[in-house]
């Protein structure tokens, strides 16, 4: 039976989230709001559909296009990309639970949402196309670490550094594409 996240880590999550977002827009020197024109939302396991949840990962990220639709107010007249942020709470908490006390939900969390974030404002910009060939995915892992990195330098703490030494190893826990 798969772990949920519980009435006090979701809004811990939600946390992990908003902080997120000040820390990329000051990485990317985004003005106030700017990062919020990029569509997307955060859905924990709990919500999401069949095709949303992915064995072995943290999170990943899954691309919605919603064609032009006519009677549609002028900013949705083109169409446009929506992201989702699909968390995979048994395995975050799994991993939590298996480095206990080292790997703590609060900074992994972190990590977790500006690593994803980053990836939206590089889908969302064209850095990378969504639907790039796997040497590119691979490349942008190690980019998109980088990034995450640089920008959780602000709050950086030896809680948040245990989690960047752990990930400066492995990416395999982010499944980006789907």
């Amino acid at each position: 039976m798969p772990l949920y996240f519980n009435t006090l880590q979701v809004p811990m999550a939600k946390r992990a989230f908003n902080d997120a977002e000040n820390l990329v827009s000051r990485q990317f020197r985004l003005s106030e709001g700017q990062f919020k024109k990029n569509k997307y939302d955060v859905k924990t396991l709990a919500y999401l559909n069949e095709q949303e949840i992915k064995d072995g990962t943290f999170a990943h990220l899954c691309k919605y296009t919603y064609e032009k639709a006519d009677g549609l107010d002028e900013s949705c007249k083109d169409g446009f990309d929506f992201y989702r942020i699909c968390l995979q709470d048994n395995n975050i908490l799994d991993a939590v639970e298996r480095a206990n006390p080292f790997i703590k939900l609060s900074p992994l969390m972190l990590y977790i949402a500006v690593h994803e974030l980053i990836h939206v404002l590089r889908f969302s910009n064209g850095a990378i196309d969504f639907h790039a060939d796997n040497d590119d995915k691979e490349k942008e892992e190690v980019i998109v670490h980088n990034l995450t990195r640089a920008a959780l330098q602000p709050v950086k703490g030896y809680d948040l550094e245990i989690v960047l030494d752990c990930f400066s190893r492995n990416f395999k826990n982010f499944d980006i594409f789907n």
